[in-house]
C-alpha cells in the first residue's frame, strides 16, 4: 500500500518558503523601497517636470479632485522600507559570509568553537545550508 503523505501545516510551509527565498524577498523589499523613494523625490522636486513623473504624479496625486495624495505616503514609507531592505540584504550577506568561512574550515577545533554562532546563523540562511551544516558535522564526526 502507498503511504499517505503527511499534510504539512500552512504556517510551517510558509516559514520554510520564506527561509528558502529570504534573499530574493529582501531584494524585492529593497527595490520596492527604492521605487517609492524615487516616486517621492520625483513628486516634490524639480524632477516633477521631467518625462515619466507628470503621468505618474497624475495617478498618485488626486488631491485636485478631492482624492488622496499618495505621494505623501511615499515620502514616509519609501525611506523606511529602504532601510529595512538594506538591513535584510546586509544581514543575509554577513550571515552567508560567516557561514561559508566556517564551512570551508578543516579544523575541528575551530568548527566546535564556533558551533553556537553557526547554529544562530542558520536562522538567517536557507534549509539547504542547514543540510550542508549537518553534513559537515557528520564529516567531522561531531555528535550534538
Amino acid at each position: 500500500m502507498a503511504e499517505v503523505a503527511e499534510k504539512v501545516p500552512f504556517d510551517r510551509a510558509l516559514r520554510r518558503w520564506v527561509r528558502t527565498y529570504r534573499f530574493l524577498l529582501s531584494i524585492i523589499f529593497l527595490a520596492a523601497g527604492i521605487l517609492l523613494t524615487v516616486l517621492a523625490v520625483g513628486a516634490f522636486t524639480p524632477l516633477s517636470q521631467t518625462a515619466p513623473f507628470p503621468s505618474i504624479d497624475s495617478a498618485t496625486d488626486q488631491s485636485a479632485t478631492g482624492g488622496p495624495n499618495y505621494n505623501l505616503v511615499f515620502v514616509v514609507a519609501g525611506p523606511i522600507i529602504v532601510m529595512i531592505g538594506c538591513y535584510l540584504v546586509g544581514a543575509y550577506y554577513i550571515a552567508r559570509r560567516k557561514f561559508e568561512h566556517l564551512m570551508v574550515t578543516k579544523s575541528k577545533a575551530e568548527f566546535l568553537r564556533n558551533l553556537p554562532e553557526l547554529e544562530d546563523l542558520l536562522w538567517d540562511l536557507t534549509p539547504n545550508d542547514e543540510l550542508r551544516y549537518l553534513d559537515k558535522k557528520a564529516d567531522l564526526r561531531i555528535r550534538r
